[in-house]
């Protein structure tokens, strides 16, 4: 049986990373990314929720009357 040849496989890896490397790179380049980002307004947000502006109360099954 002859002895499988692996002399060129180290080449032949190296130069598949490089080139999905340079594949990669020329993909991610084509991408537009802002040049400068606007800072947002970082003040806090008022939501309107609606027991706000009533009293509300919690009643537990304990502390209901006796039938």
């Amino acid at each position: 049986m002859p002895q499988l040849d692996t002399s060129t496989w180290f080449i032949t890896i190296v130069s598949m990373f490089f080139a999905l490397f340079i594949l990669f790179q020329t993909e991610i380049s084509k991408h537009p990314y802002p040049s400068n980002p606007s800072p947002k307004d970082m003040a806090p947000i008022q939501h309107k929720t609606p027991w706000e502006n009533k009293w509300t109360k919690t009643y537990l099954p304990l502390s209901l009357p006796q039938q």
